[in-house]
């Protein structure tokens, strides 16, 4: 098998199970600000195992930023597409945003803003870091 596929997996079983517990305390705090606030058995069922995926693959897909001999616009795009297409079918599938095109539209930007201002914050610390550390290394 595959070492990126391997390490995807792997990532996957490890980080998979936060996501039913962000869950569970999500729910737990709607439910202190709404006395009437109700999940049947089904969307109990459906929010533990979709957010289960989703922190799966959330965790998966750091696999693509150490494909060596892919480009830095491959992997981040890969990284894009993956998750948005998790969170926009579990958020759908969980009734969580509605499946109506400018509610979709709304979801893509905002999504798509912060997946893109997190990853430049995150791909430039690093490589201040590794610039920091290499001069470091030779003087």
């Amino acid at each position: 098998m595959n070492q990126y596929v391997k390490s995807f997996l792997h990532r996957g079983l490890i980080f998979g199970g936060f996501g039913p517990i962000v869950v569970a305390i999500v729910f737990m705090c709607i439910s202190f600000g709404n006395d009437d606030f109700c999940l049947n058995a089904l969307q109990i069922l459906l929010a533990t195992v979709s957010s289960y995926l989703l922190a799966f693959v959330q965790a998966g897909v750091t696999v693509f930023n150490q494909i060596e001999h892919w480009s830095t616009v491959k992997s981040l795009l890969c990284h894009f597409s993956t998750l948005y297409a998790a969170y926009s079918v579990c958020y759908v599938v969980n009734s969580w945003i509605p499946f109506e095109p400018m509610v979709l539209v709304i979801f893509t930007a905002v999504f798509a803003v912060l997946f893109f201002a997190i990853w430049a914050i995150v791909y430039f610390s690093v490589k201040a870091t590794s610039k920091k550390l290499n001069s470091q290394l030779k003087g």
